[in-house]
Formats: C-alpha cells, structure tokens, sequence
C-alpha cells in the first residue's frame, strides 16, 4: 500500500536475560526515520523472572525468532532486529543450529556458507570468514569461494553505508602473516592463491588487498587506515572488536534477503534486572537496522 510504514520487527531475546530491558531502554532513545518504525515479536506469554533462564524462557526465544522470520519471508517485516538468546538453552528446545545465524540461513534457503557474519562498530568493522567452528576445522574453511562470498558482501554492506571504494584488509593466519614461511605457510600457499583465483569473478580491486599480521592490523584499521578487516576465524575478528567496541557494537548477518542486526553481547543473565544493562549496543543495533531499511527502499 502506497505510504505504508516499513515495519522492523525485533525480538527481545531470552526474556531472562537482559534482552527486554535493554529493548525497552533502546526504544525510549531511538527515533525512527519517516517512512519506518517497529514491532515487538514474542514468543507468548512466559513467567520469566530475570537471571532465571527455564526451559520455558528458551522456548518463547524460539518462537518469537520463528515468527519474526516468517513475518520478513512474506513481506510483512523490512528487517530483523534479535535479542540475545541463550545457545545452550536453545539446543534443550530442538534448536539444532550453532547460532541465530545459521538458523537465519536456513531458515532463508540459503546455506550457512552463503551468508556472512560481520561485526559493525565506530572505530572496527570486522567481516568473519568462518564462525562458529573449531580453529582446526575453521583452517580447513579457508577456500576461495569463502574468501570471495565475505569479500563481495563486505564491499557490499561498506558501499551500503557509503563507501564506495571500501579499503579492506585480510587478518593473517600465522604470526608475523607467517614471516616469509618460517611461522606457517597458509598466507602464500591458500590466501594469495584464493585472492588471484576469485580476481577475474570479482574485479582487479581484490588483487590489491593486503594480507597483514593479526597483531597489528586491527590497530591499523581502528585509526583509519582500514574501512573493514577480514577475519578467517570467530575469536580473530571478535576479541579486538569487542574490546573497543562491546558497548556499542552491531552483528549484522550479511547475504540474506532481508537486513538483520543485533547487539553484540548475550544474555547476561548474571546482570539481568539489575539495572545495570547497557542499552548502546542495542541502540546501535536498532538504528542501523533503520538505515539499511532506508537505503534498501531508496535504492
């Protein structure tokens, strides 16, 4: 319907954890551009008490995830904003996936190597090439159709943002990016091989990406010098992100067919009404939802 509101739907998470409050307190301070505001997707009606997760608080996670991603499946929703949840409680109620962001995937028709998982802060943007795998198994994960799906959706979701020319760099494996072989040999054997393989599908610009030592270029792109970081495995990308950007922090799941964000923490359920639960991140979260809902419309 023509002046219809874009509708995104968010999901409070665990309602043991801090995901309600952190919602309610997010919701006082953002301020919807025209054209979108929200909906609140639970999952019933549950006696949660804070700090106090049941196996009745993970089902109710379930089915507000459930209802939400349904609601953006048939139009209903522009975009998905979920709560923390609890993964060991979710694998007690039949949620057979690692996180939500396999089960987005699936959910999606899409395989969990078809999306990417990417980490959006101020100062850090991290895209990750594997998540939520060992490090043994994420090494054996580094493939050029991988390296070239988190490549194009990075440059994607930074062109979305508005920048055009995104600079991007790969964290090394090894220490030192494998100092010439002598620390390990994946940077010359697997990742500049990858890059000259997927050149000629994605355009010259991927030749031109450097593949830096861990220890230094998340530093480099905290002052600029990066507009976003590869990362080949989970705690790569998350511990500098998280340290320089827990409190205002985004996930954001990239290659599915509708925008979905989230805060970067979990449930703290030690902390869970208490008061003591910082908002930001779900601010954050919520408010760039709202922009890719806007730039999605107007493109």
């Amino acid at each position: 319907m023509a002046g219809a509101k874009q509708v995104i739907a968010i999901t409070p998470g665990d309602p043991a954890g801090v995901g309600p409050e952190v919602v309610g307190a997010a919701l006082s301070t953002v301020r919807f551009p025209r054209g979108v505001t929200f909906e609140i997707v639970e999952g019933g009606d549950v006696a949660a008490r804070p700090g106090r997760p049941t196996v009745q608080s993970a089902r109710a996670a379930f089915r507000a995830l459930e209802a939400a991603v349904a609601g953006c499946q048939i139009g209903r929703y522009a975009a998905l904003v979920t709560g923390p949840v609890s993964k060991a409680g979710l694998a007690r109620v039949g949620f057979d996936f690692p996180g939500q962001t396999e089960f987005l995937a699936s959910r999606s028709g899409l395989g969990t190597d078809a999306v990417t998982m990417a980490m959006a802060g101020e100062r850090l943007r991290v895209f990750l090439l594997t998540t939520h795998l060992s490090l043994a198994r994420a090494i054996r994960q580094i493939t050029p159709a991988r390296l070239g799906r988190t490549l194009s959706h990075a440059k994607d979701f930074l062109g979305r943002l508005g920048i055009a020319a995104p600079r991007l760099a790969i964290a090394a494996l090894n220490p030192h990016a494998g100092e010439g072989g002598l620390f390990g040999n994946e940077e010359g054997r697997v990742l500049a091989p990858a890059l000259r393989a997927i050149a000629g599908r994605l355009g010259p610009w991927v030749q031109r990406i450097p593949i830096l030592p861990a220890d230094t270029v998340f530093m480099r792109a905290s002052q600029g010098a990066f507009d976003g970081v590869i990362c080949l495995y989970h705690d790569q990308g998350l511990i500098p992100f998280k340290l320089l950007e827990f409190d205002r922090g985004v996930n954001v799941t990239l290659g599915l067919p509708f925008p979905r964000t989230s805060p970067d923490h979990g449930t703290a359920f030690d902390i869970a009404g208490t008061g003591k639960a910082d908002p930001g991140s779900m601010v954050a979260a919520i408010r760039l939802a709202a922009r890719l809902v806007v730039k999605q419309r107007d493109r």
